[in-house]
Order: C-alpha cells, then structure tokens, then sequence
C-alpha cells in the first residue's frame, strides 16, 4: 500500500519504524502510513497554510487506503482543516464508513497534521 501510495503522489517509500512506514513526496508535506488493524495515512505540514498540494496527496492517499474518490475525499479533508481551523479545536467527520480528522496549531513546528481512515467494524 505505501508503494502504491509513492507511486501514485510522485514520491518514494522511505524509514519504516513499527507499524508507520514514511512516504517522501515531493514538496514541504510529510506523509505517513500506519498499518494496524485497519491503515491509517497522516500528512503534516508546517507551512502557516496547507497547500492545495498538501490536500492533493493525503486525497491520492484517502482513495488508495479507504476507496473514496479522491475529488471527493479532498472536499472532505478541505472541509475538516477548514472547521478545525475555524473551531481551534481537532475536527473528526466520519464519512461512508471512513473518517477524516484535521488538528491545526498556529503556533507549533507541525501547524496542520489531517490524517484518514477506515472506521473499524464494531
């Protein structure tokens, strides 16, 4: 899944520590894959605002690690940093069984970390 997830962001698998395996794409987001009971992709930036990039390659990742669409995960993910940002607090939408959360911080060395995945049966 990491491979697939370089392959298609137009970057390369890097560290792997436990369960997360690193994903190097090309600009100023690191992207992060977990695999545990169910996989798990993260994306951090430090940038004062994410980039339209930034939601481009956590989107590819949405759509290789739950299977919504990518447009459609973007909108999601735009939507979660948005309400995050607006609310100061970490925002959570679960959608067709699978979730997107934002957390930004205007003050940290990571100001946005979004992450997605799918919600566990039970």
């Amino acid at each position: 899944m990491a491979a697939r997830i370089a392959a298609a962001t137009g970057g390369k698998v890097a560290r792997r520590q436990g369960p997360s395996i690193d994903i190097r794409v090309p600009g100023s987001t690191k992207l992060d894959l977990t695999c545990r009971a169910e996989p798990i992709a993260q994306a951090a930036s430090g940038d004062p605002s994410p980039s339209a990039a930034y939601f481009q390659v956590l989107s590819i990742a949405t759509e290789i690690v739950v299977g919504e669409r990518a447009d459609a995960a973007q909108a999601i993910l735009v939507r979660a940093y948005e309400t995050a940002l607006r609310e100061r607090r970490k925002s959570f939408i679960q959608q067709n069984g699978w979730s997107a959360s934002c957390y930004t911080d205007s003050a940290g060395t990571i100001r946005t970390l979004c992450s997605v995945g799918r919600i566990p049966p039970g």
